[in-house]
């Protein structure tokens, strides 16, 4: 059985009450706790994975040294060749070159 829930009180924003609100009316969630229950757990997932990623590139940038912003632009282009297209058409024909890793 889970830890019983703690109720707490919150300050919101006007357009989000009314999101939520409109989320419980439509049927898409249940009670407004439970809307906001999932956002905190959402949230608290993003948080997670944010520590695990600046983790990862800690220790890389610790054994490589640091990723500079032209490391990044050339990754982000061949991210942007290499990936598929779901709608639409893709703007460029040129086949995708990929980013080779640092040498150790």
């Amino acid at each position: 059985m889970s830890a019983p829930k703690e109720r707490l009180t919150v300050t919101v924003d006007p357009d989000l009450v009314e999101a939520a609100s409109a989320a419980v009316a439509e049927g898409r969630v249940g009670p407004l706790s439970a809307w906001v229950n999932l956002a905190l757990s959402e949230r608290s997932a993003k948080e997670r994975r944010l520590r695990a990623l600046a983790g990862a590139m800690g220790a890389y940038e610790k054994e490589f040294g640091p990723i500079s912003a032209e490391e990044i632009a050339t990754q982000a282009r061949a991210d942007r060749e290499a990936a598929q297209v779901t709608r639409g058409s893709r703007p460029s024909t040129k086949a995708p070159r990929p980013v080779r890793g640092r040498a150790r």
